[in-house]
């Protein structure tokens, strides 16, 4: 058991139920459009870097019976939460959860049909922060061509690796994929119609050699900004999925 002090919280109209902590990243909405985006068919093996609490992942697994994961997260008493929600929501038989390091290139994880995460912000040239308050932030020091690298290696051929990431950060994800990964998918999440996207999903796969698409983008909420769209409310109470196309 952890000594953080958590919530218990549900998720995708109460489908899936996961403790976590009280202060520090929570799980956020980047959380379950990732999960909708990532493919998750019959026989998959996939795994999640930097899984945090599991929530992901559960989204993920809730999809198909068929298909097994595991999560990697470095922080141990995170790891054990993500543990505890893996029991809690009696997934144990397919999920597995290890404390590690997911770019650890020692590390016997093996290869996997899919991986995917949602990475931690670079902390932009504001300095280390102290390390009690990056314990459970969602900030790194692990550049996202690092991330990109190591992950591609994880993948069996035809494997696709599935992001979310701020929509600025685009360009530094295209020049870490180029001549790695091909067939690259780029998803614009906007916060309304109106505006820029703020957020983009990218899926690239292991030895496609397709061009780049830009697909349909999701919009979150309506012009008032007070509900979200009903494609958006339909994917985060996990009866849709993110395809990028009609």
């Amino acid at each position: 058991m952890t000594d953080l002090e958590l919530t218990e919280d549900a998720l995708l109209g109460g489908r899936v139920r996961i403790r976590q902590p009280a202060r520090g990243y929570r799980v956020n909405v980047d959380t379950l459009l990732l999960a909708a985006a990532v493919e998750a068919r019959d026989g998959m093996r996939l795994m999640e870097a930097g899984c945090g609490v599991g929530a992901a992942l559960l989204a993920v697994a809730i999809r198909n019976e068929n298909i097994s994961l595991l999560g990697v997260e470095r922080e141990t008493n995170i790891a054990e939460v993500a543990r505890e929600n893996v029991a809690l929501n009696a997934m144990t038989h397919r999920i597995e959860i290890v404390s590690g390091d997911a770019l650890d290139k020692e590390a016997n994880y093996g290869v996997f049909d899919g991986v995917f995460l949602n990475p931690p912000f670079d902390a932009e040239g504001k300095g280390r922060a102290p390390a009690q308050e990056r314990l459970h932030a969602h900030v790194t020091d692990v550049s996202l061509e690092r991330w990109i690298v190591g992950l591609a290696d994880r993948l069996t051929g035809g494997g696709a690796l599935t992001l979310i990431h701020r929509a600025a950060k685009l360009p530094e994800m295209l020049t870490a994929l180029d001549g790695r990964l091909g067939g690259v998918e780029v998803i614009p999440i906007r916060p309304r119609a109106a505006e820029a996207a703020k957020r983009v999903i990218v899926r690239a796969r292991k030895g496609s050699r397709a061009p780049l698409r830009l697909l349909r983008g999701l919009d979150l909420h309506d012009a008032s900004g007070a509900k979200y769209t009903p494609e958006a409310d339909a994917i985060l109470m996990g009866d849709a999925l993110i395809t990028g196309t009609d």
